[in-house]
């Protein structure tokens, strides 16, 4: 019975966790297609810019706190729930307060730097969006650490398809974009959001007054190396699109962005079972032990493997058909830069589990070691490389640093948990007859 309920859990939860990356994926996509033929190639890659520092100042705040949440809550008694909840609350509020702060302070500066002075207001309007999202990003972790994502799916569903109405309306009512509009629309999905994760998670949310500086220092010791693993692992993922803008244009930074969009609707399966993975690995150290989760990291990696080969030698076949399709003709120059993002796609799933599974088992600091010095060779390499070979310059640097990354994590791995890296290969090998049996031919 345990055995069906394991099954049942992971297969209930891969295809919510599916539906919701294919879903956000697939209107990201198609909200892109509207936009670079709506935008100028500069405005485009401004709001990209835009949702890049987004998500950073959201990593800042909510890195320190969401999975620390998520681990504390599978992993504790049900009378300390309350304490937990109200102790990362405190946190989320004190540094929401902070960024808004620094946000006023140096908007002016940033947005100068980066060639794109036309988002100074929409920055200030995001402190309104940033406000909500602190709130909705705890809700959703509560009730991932209870084993269930409906509210996550539902939220990032309404932001993502509230800015694509717009976007369409845009389109077929000859009404000219703006990215102050755009700013707008951010807040009243979010506020939308919000309200319908509350309705779903309320019956997980536990709340005291009474302030628990244990669990304070509890959750700032775990999650200040998973806040610094985090910003360096999104810093790492955009530093070459930030610096495109800066030392070339805007323009150059929206061509990228072009490649990675694609590379990003590959690696759905890779964002999904990182959701999935995280909740059980806290729950079977605390239960099983460390064999339990080698298993949990070579059968996750193989199983990404299975489905993310085959992607990734379709977009090989297909890249200028694709490029053209999604991006429109004035994007071509993205033909290159995505055959070579389309190599170190590959790595990622070893990446992003190996983050996973070493938070999980309270290995925080090494996880976050490991993706700083990737972050910093990858500041490093875009800077010559881009300045030697423009903008392919930066696919290369970002996939060398992840080479780098990749070999020192397996290391790790082999010293701390016994992984063997061919394992995922067999695994991943495995896959297709397993899924056949089990979920087409219904053999047990």
């Amino acid at each position: 019975m345990e055995q069906k309920n394991n099954r049942s859990y992971w297969l209930k939860s891969g295809i919510i966790n599916v539906a919701q990356n294919l879903t956000t994926q697939i209107l990201s996509i198609a909200t892109f297609w509207f936009m670079a033929r709506l935008f100028t190639k500069e405005d485009n890659g401004s709001w990209v810019i835009y949702m890049q520092a987004v998500v950073i100042f959201e990593l800042l705040r909510n890195g320190l706190t969401q999975s620390a949440v998520i681990k504390f809550l599978a992993g504790s008694e049900k009378e300390d729930h309350s304490k937990i909840v109200t102790a990362s609350f405190a946190i989320s509020t004190i540094l929401t307060v902070i960024l808004v702060l620094l946000n006023i302070i140096f908007v002016n500066y940033f947005t100068d730097a980066l060639n794109a002075p036309q988002l100074q207001p929409v920055f200030y309007l995001f402190n309104i969006v940033f406000v909500l999202s602190g709130i909705l990003t705890i809700l959703c972790a509560i009730e991932q650490a209870n084993l269930q994502y409906k509210s996550a799916f539902a939220a990032n569903f309404i932001r993502t398809f509230s800015v694509f109405i717009y976007c369409v309306y845009c389109y077929f009512f000859n009404h000219t974009i703006s990215l102050l509009e755009l700013a707008y629309v951010q807040i009243i999905s979010m506020t939308i959001s919000l309200i319908w994760a509350w309705r779903i998670v309320k019956k997980f949310f536990q709340f005291t007054y009474i302030f628990s500086w244990y669990w304070v220092r509890k959750i700032f010791n775990y999650g200040k190396y998973a806040l610094g693993t985090s910003v360096s692992s999104q810093l790492s993922g955009t530093i070459d699109q930030w610096m495109l803008a800066g030392m070339l244009t805007p323009a150059a930074s929206a061509s990228f962005s072009t490649a990675v969009r694609i590379t990003n609707l590959i690696n759905i399966p890779t964002d999904a079972v990182v959701v999935i993975v995280f909740p059980q690995s806290a729950k079977r150290m605390h239960t099983e032990g460390k064999d339990a989760i080698k298993y949990l990291y070579e059968k996750s990696v193989g199983t990404i493997l299975a489905i993310l080969i085959p992607a990734v030698l379709f977009v090989y076949l297909f890249d200028s058909f694709i490029v053209n399709l999604i991006a429109g003709g004035k994007y071509a120059d993205a033909v290159p830069i995505l055959n070579v993002t389309l190599l170190y796609c590959l790595l990622i799933p070893f990446g992003r589990q190996f983050g996973t599974i070493l938070d999980s088992i309270g290995k925080t600091n090494l996880t976050f070691y490991i993706v700083l010095v990737t972050a910093a060779t990858n500041l490093i390499l875009n800077y010559f490389f881009i300045k030697e070979y423009g903008v392919i310059g930066a696919a290369y640097a970002t996939g060398l640093s992840n080479v780098i990354g990749f070999a020192i994590a397996q290391v790790i791995l082999r010293k701390e948990l016994k992984v063997n890296m061919l394992n995922t290969f067999i695994y991943a090998y495995m896959f297709y007859p397993e899924f056949i049996n089990k979920y087409i031919l219904k053999k047990s």
